[in-house]
């Protein structure tokens, strides 16, 4: 995790994963890369923007903030780069986390009313959706400290190995307690054993230090999560995501937004890689 990405609006909840990042800065040696993107009018952002007054404006503005926003004291001593684009949220993301080689995004939420401002309705989906790296959303200032524990809920499914095993290094460097968690639910009930069966087969191609196996029963999978979370009193809770459908299988229509939107702890997301040919 040397190279961190943190989109910004300069809301409070910007500045917690801005306070988050620096805190992971402090922790890995890792330099900030912080983004805003421009959502400009089409006549705008289609032109050349160095000749628009209107642009440059928007442009002036932007930077401005930034000049108070990373004026902080917990930022001292770490490195920080800061980028104004003007595009699409997902686009500017996915450019910038391309070109600048990053490792982890780090993102704030505004609560269950969804990601406000820069990141309104369906933009957290996007970025979670098409990010190539892990992204970890706050809606509160996350610190290190005591004993780390992560949830990672997924269908154990072949697909979620790759992801599985990013969680598993992450949980490493953290030091983390890795609960592996099967949400059972009466529409998608498997048995015991074949749960048991998928788990220790993830556990022979990527076994973390410290892990728990679990299976929970409840009325839906988010519900599951979230409460199996409260029991075990975990720091975070880590999903699975693809790439084309948003979470596969197990985690069909919006329940990345919607656990994005409603766990109050940090969730991080891993991407699963498309086959061949998709």
């Amino acid at each position: 995790m040397k190279r961190i990405l943190v989109p910004t609006d300069f809301s409070d909840e910007a500045e917690f994963a801005l306070q988050t990042a620096a805190n992971f800065a402090r922790k890995f040696g890792s330099e900030l890369y912080l983004l805003h993107v421009l959502d400009l009018p089409v006549h705008l952002a289609t032109s050349e923007m160095s000749e628009l007054p209107e642009a440059l404006f928007f442009i002036k503005l932007a930077r401005q903030k930034f000049e108070s926003f990373i004026d902080k004291p917990y930022l001292k001593g770490i490195t920080v780069y800061d980028t104004v684009e003007s595009d699409s949220i997902p686009n500017g993301i996915a450019k910038s986390v391309a070109e600048n080689n990053i490792d982890l995004i780090i993102m704030g939420s505004g609560g269950t009313s969804g990601l406000r401002e820069m990141f309104i309705g369906s933009n957290t989906e996007k970025v979670v959706r098409i990010a190539e790296v892990p992204v970890f959303t706050v809606k509160s200032l996350f610190e290190f400290g005591g004993e780390e524990s992560i949830v990672f809920a997924s269908d154990f499914s072949k697909e979620t190995l790759e992801p599985y095993k990013k969680v598993s290094e992450f949980a490493g460097k953290l030091g983390a307690t890795l609960h592996l968690l099967f949400v059972n639910t009466p529409n998608n009930f498997v048995t015991t054993q074949e749960t048991e069966n998928r788990m220790n087969f993830f556990i022979k191609n990527g076994t973390p230090k410290k892990y728990t196996l679990n299976i929970y029963n409840d009325h839906t999978i988010e519900q599951g999560i979230l409460r199996f979370a409260n029991v075990v009193n975990a720091r975070m809770i880590g999903l699975s995501t693809h790439g084309r459908t948003g979470l596969a299988h197990f985690f069909n229509g919006s329940i990345s937004e919607d656990l994005v939107n409603h766990a109050m702890r940090p969730v991080i997301t891993f991407k699963i890689p498309e086959e061949d040919g998709e």
